[in-house]
């Protein structure tokens, strides 16, 4: 939750003495055991969840359900308080009208031209997001002791922005993704040398910073003016935290997943609360919002659950099959992300009497402050146009008129950060498919001498050596990445695949069987099954594995035309036609299901038909020597069956 304007002077005012003096006062915001739970000491309790959750699922669905029910459904408070909150609403009423219908536009915009400009925007904003939460408990707990001196709030707020800033900036893994997309937006090359002298250079002064922090806090305390203690134990748990996170995690997909959990953690919990104490003070609160903060337990089940429904909606978009809606869709989701950090900007103030009257705290002004040769208005949208619209704009024109491709970027990448695993394996997979495998092989060896314990990469190495015959090399590394992942059933297909090169054909079924053994309903497993038994003669085994992976994906596109080709084989015509119709209709780009229906129609008697297909099949493939055969038989046949009058 950001309590700050993102774009405003740090600040707290200062509570009224008179009503700090008749109150008792509290380290707390709610009490001892529920604080340390919920806002300061919560990894403590989420790692050895997260490490036990790693054993029953993999990386990229924890990640997955996260980022779905948590990044996306905690934005739902917000939108109530923005949307439910009359006052609220008259006060900010063409932000909250206007705001969503441009984001929507521009990032439903970005994601159907696959620009990258707004992910790094996204991305950016979300840390600043995540530091001003952290910044503003800190404020909270010192208000809670009537701490209030500028040179510490400064201080907090330094130190919170420089250690999640250098926290990015030296992980290698973080710093892969975000250079790529600065990269894929058209952003100009960085000098090696001068990202490495800029991490070191802000590690020095995060170092440096949270030194003179250190002392003040100290010579605050001698002089009886106590920042708050429990803000000290905030700072290192969150800070610690979100190195972690990004630094030590083996995972980057587990590492933003966990930062995400305990941002969300604080943030569901501290609304709640707000707006519980807000429906029981203020009588002008009605509708929605006084029904859903009631004091009762089972609205907190409610309250949870609207969450989770609205970042069910994050789901959508992988059940849509056109792309263009699923592009769409995708920026929807970037778009309530953003509308999130924008609201979140401007009405949970700390330093506005109403919000801190429903934190606990005194004192504070009444309204944000106006005074200045701008009206508030236009200040806010000069702001937003500076920070906003001018640097998206930017992205956008230099994204559309790059020329850098995308082994250039890459390969600037590994050049920024050799030290990211990513890096090596991201520009591997690119040289791999452009046909460079020796360079390809270069970098997943060096990937693999960074991390020797990446399966995966093991697995991509392996793939390159047995297109080179380097069949014996690619076991070894098959049989590495089995050892780290013995229950992966892609690995177990693929080494079945290597086995079957090597005449091992005993070992290679085995490692079949495991693999449907391992995932009953990966259609890729079956279909991996029945092409192994296909080559073996058993063909009506290989129908049924066929026919399994079709019901488990119906549109797999190799099975609809494998399974057509052995039952076109076994004079099932009509079957065999359905499937190479459907392979067609899956790609209509693809020469091969245009040429198997044209067999099917020959076969059929029907050489008008089978002629067109042929014909069709060499137009998208004009070097298909098999349908130019097909084609000239065919129209021999039609001129013996219609000979010319």
């Amino acid at each position: 939750m950001q309590h700050v304007s993102a774009f405003s002077t740090p600040q707290t005012v200062p509570a009224a003495p008179a009503a700090a003096a008749g109150r008792k006062a509290t380290l707390w915001i709610l009490d001892s055991w529920r604080d340390l739970i919920l806002y300061v000491c919560t990894p403590l309790l989420l790692v050895p969840i997260f490490i036990a959750a790693q054993g029953l699922w993999a990386a990229e669905d924890i990640y997955l359900f996260v980022a779905a029910f948590g990044a996306m459904g905690h934005h739902l408070p917000g939108m109530i308080r923005a949307y439910g909150d009359r006052a609220l609403f008259q006060r900010f009423r063409w932000r909250f009208i206007c705001a969503p219908i441009f984001l929507v536009v521009v990032c439903a915009a970005f994601s159907l031209w696959d620009l990258k400009g707004i992910v790094l925007v996204a991305f950016v904003w979300g840390v600043w997001h995540g530091m001003m939460q952290t910044y503003g408990f800190c404020r909270i707990y010192d208000a809670k002791v009537g701490s209030f001196a500028e040179l510490t709030r400064r201080l907090d707020f330094a130190v919170c922005g420089i250690w999640f800033a250098t926290a990015v900036l030296l992980s290698p893994q973080r710093m892969t993704d975000t250079l790529e997309s600065y990269y894929a937006a058209g952003g100009p090359f960085i000098p090696p040398a001068l990202l490495r002298a800029g991490q070191q250079g802000l590690l020095a002064l995060a170092i440096a910073m949270a030194g003179v922090f250190l002392v003040n806090f100290v010579w605050m305390w001698l002089q009886g003016r106590r920042p708050s203690p429990v803000k000290l134990v905030l700072l290192v748990t969150s800070i610690s935290f979100w190195w972690y996170c990004n630094n030590i995690v083996a995972s980057v997909l587990v590492g933003i997943a966990l930062f995400e959990v305990f941002h969300d953690v604080q943030y569901l919990s501290l609304v709640w609360i707000y707006n519980r104490k807000r429906v029981e003070s203020d009588n002008s609160i009605g509708g929605f919002m006084r029904f859903v903060f009631r004091r009762s337990g089972a609205l907190v089940g409610v309250y949870v659950g609207l969450v989770l429904a609205y970042g069910g909606l994050s789901l959508s978009k992988s059940y849509v099959g056109i792309e263009a809606v699923k592009r769409i869709l995708t920026g929807v989701v970037t778009a309530s992300a953003l509308l999130h950090f924008y609201y979140d900007g401007f009405i949970w103030k700390v330093r506005e009497k109403s919000t801190r009257q429903s934190l606990g705290i005194s004192g504070g002004t009444v309204d944000a402050s106006t005074n200045g040769f701008l009206p508030s208005w236009a200040l806010h949208a000069a702001k937003w146009v500076g920070v906003f619209a001018i640097p998206l704009t930017a992205l956008w024109f230099t994204e559309v008129h790059s020329v850098q491709g995308k082994l250039q970027r890459l390969g600037a990448i590994v050049a920024d950060l050799p030290s990211s695993v990513r890096a090596h394996v991201n520009y591997a997979t690119a040289l791999q498919e452009a046909g460079r495998a020796d360079e390809a092989v270069s970098h997943f060896t060096a990937a693999l001498h960074l991390n020797p314990g990446s399966s995966k990469t093991h697995v991509n190495l392996a793939s390159i050596l047995i297109e080179q015959g380097k069949l014996n090399e690619a076991q070894t590394h098959f049989e590495q990445a089995l050892r780290i992942e013995p229950n992966n059933a892609e690995y177990h297909s693929g080494y079945a695949y290597l086995l079957e090169k090597l005449g091992h054909d005993d070992e290679a079924a085995a490692e079949c069987e495991a693999s449907i053994r391992l995932a009953p309903k990966s259609a890729q497993a079956h279909y991996s099954y029945g092409a192994f038994l296909e080559k073996h003669g058993k063909v009506d085994e290989a129908i049924a594995h066929y026919r399994e992976s079709l019901r488990l994906d119906p549109r797999l596109l190799d099975s609809h035309i494998d399974l057509g080709s052995l039952l076109f084989d076994k004079g099932d015509l009509a079957e065999a036609k359905s499937h190479f119709q459907s392979a067609s209709n899956i790609d209509p780009k693809l020469a091969q299901p245009h040429n198997f229906l044209g067999k099917v129609f020959m076969a059929e008697g029907n050489m008008t038909q089978a002629v067109m297909e042929f014909e069709e099949a060499l137009r998208l493939h004009p070097d298909f020597p098999e349908a130019e055969e097909n084609l000239r038989i065919a129209k021999q046949s039609e001129n013996t069956i219609s000979p010319s009058p």
